[in-house]
This record gives C-alpha cells, structure tokens and sequence, in this order.
C-alpha cells in the first residue's frame, strides 16, 4: 500500500476495494465538471464499477508498474493522481491527475504532481516524465508549466471525449532539469 503526507491537509494513498463508493460519490458529484476532459467519466454508472479498477491499481503497484492515488483533504477524498504505467527500458511515466472543482486553485495538485516527481526520479530513478492535458483546459496545462516541464507541441485530435476528438498538449520533464 502507497501512503504519502504532503503536509498537515493534504495525503496521497492508494485505495482499497472499500474506498469505491466514496470514489464513484466523488465522480458522480463531479461529473458534469469532470466530463469536459476526461473520457471515462460516463462509463462509471456505480460504484461496483470502481471495484475492479482498484484492484487492477493495486496490483499495478505491487507489480512496480506505477501508482494510482487518491488526494485525500483532511480525511476526504477530493481527486486522484497516478503514474499511468511504467516503461522501465526507456525509463519514462506520464502523470496523470484531476480534482474536484471546488478545491481547484489551493496548489494541491501542484503539490502531489511534485511528490510523484521526487518519487519518479529519486526512488525509480527514472530519466523522463510526460504529462498531457487539453489544449483548452487552462487548470491543468498550469501545473507543468509552473513545474518546470517543457511544451514538446500540440497532439492534435489526442483525445476523444464523447462526442468529438480535441487537440492535447505534451509536456515532458528530464530528470537532469529537476532541481
């Protein structure tokens, strides 16, 4: 099990079977929101559905194949953040990530795409870090600018969300360039 204290509010830990309900609230709170960029949203109808995927999660980290976490504010689970797998003969991961709205703006994911760097270049040692977000989701292309990542170019027609395709940003970050 994964568990990380970012600081007095803020934990990363990984879920269990028993945290699906709370998750499946969380989305279905969420959804309208949550929809605009992420694809999976509509597929989850119940929190039965969220089962599966957690143990798919855990046996991802205990494979060494990367780290799905919840972002727990005082106790409450409010997001998710995770490696979306590992290639361990390039020495890469993507990040990927998404929060409640009402606590956008509180440098919360900033802080936990932070902590998943440390992890990514201290403990894997790995070389190369990518994160992609929708060319017009503002929120999100902010957190690896103000990291330090560099824009590689635009992905266009990346994604398809529901009923269209949209255009997504690649941003990467070297461990060299990680102070």
């Amino acid at each position: 099990m994964f568990h990380l204290k970012i600081n007095d509010q803020i934990d990363l830990k990984s879920l269990e079977k028993n945290d699906a309900k709370e998750l499946f609230n969380v989305v279905d709170h969420e959804r309208d929101y949550l929809r605009k960029w992420l694809p999976w949203v509509d597929s989850m109808k119940h929190y039965t559905d969220y089962e599966p995927i957690i143990e798919m999660w855990l046996k991802q980290f205990t494979m060494h194949d990367g780290i799905q976490a919840g972002i727990l504010h005082n106790n409450k689970l409010i997001g998710m953040i995770g490696f979306h797998g590992i290639d361990w003969t390039n020495k890469k991961t993507s990040i990927g990530y998404w929060l409640s709205e009402g606590y956008q703006g509180k440098g919360i994911v900033t802080e936990a795409v932070k902590a998943f760097i440390g992890i990514a270049f201290n403990e894997y040692k790995l070389n190369r870090i990518e994160i992609m977000c929708g060319v017009k989701n503002e929120k999100s292309k902010r957190i690896p600018e103000r990291l330090g990542f560099t824009l590689e170019g635009t992905m266009r027609d990346a994604e398809y969300l529901y009923n269209h395709f949209h255009d997504c940003y690649l941003y990467s970050l070297l461990s060299r360039e990680w102070n």
